[in-house]
């Protein structure tokens, strides 16, 4: 791990679990062993290192979903959205810091002065949102789900899964236990109806 990626890798977890406006230059330096004029000269400022954590978790999503669904081949698109929030639940824990960061109310505060970190915001989104929606429209080309607006589709799948995830990151709910049942509703919600109608 270079320099650069021990800082933002520092920054994520401090950011995450100490809060953004909570945690401090110096901590950075604590915790890496660093000379805060090395982190400045890496990141402009403490919000440029905020938005190089967030292009990195898009960027890094991007790779782990490739990995996940290059050349697999699904029974159904019913089933490959099984493996989507699967997926997603997976995604979640082996970037546990970043889902963290996301759902705090930091960079969405950010994002609504500063248009690079607003942009930065909007791409993790969307990638995550393109997951579900190529289940949609994969489900609705083999005839497995019903004729559903594809965009808004994704984004209600999205929320639901999100959502689940959020009750485990509140140490509200282990949202594991509920795998199933989020799948049985979501195969129920998409699935094409017998007599043909949408």
């Amino acid at each position: 791990m270079t320099k650069k990626e021990a800082i933002r890798y520092a920054a994520t977890v401090l950011f995450a679990h100490k809060g953004f406006q909570e945690t401090t230059m110096q901590d950075i330096c604590k915790v890496t062993g660093t000379a805060e004029g090395t982190i400045f000269y890496h990141f402009k400022s403490k919000e440029q290192l905020l938005i190089a954590i967030l292009e990195h978790a898009k960027t890094r999503i991007l790779e782990e979903y490739e990995t996940a669904f290059a050349d697999r081949e699904f029974a159904s698109g019913l089933d490959m959205m099984e493996e989507a929030i699967a997926f997603y639940f997976h995604l979640t824990g082996l970037m546990e810091h970043e889902f963290t960061l996301l759902q705090r109310q930091f960079p969405h505060q950010l994002a609504e002065d500063n248009s690079e970190c607003r942009a930065h915001l909007a791409a993790i989104y969307n990638c995550l949102t393109d997951i579900f929606e190529r289940v949609v429209r994969a489900g609705q080309a083999d005839g497995s789900m019903g004729d559903f607006e594809p965009r808004g589709t994704a984004m209600i799948l999205f929320a639901m899964v999100d959502g689940l995830l959020r009750l485990k990151t509140c140490n509200l709910y282990e949202a594991g236990a509920l795998f199933d049942q989020l799948v049985a509703s979501c195969r129920r919600m998409l699935a094409k109806p017998r007599d043909g109608s949408c």
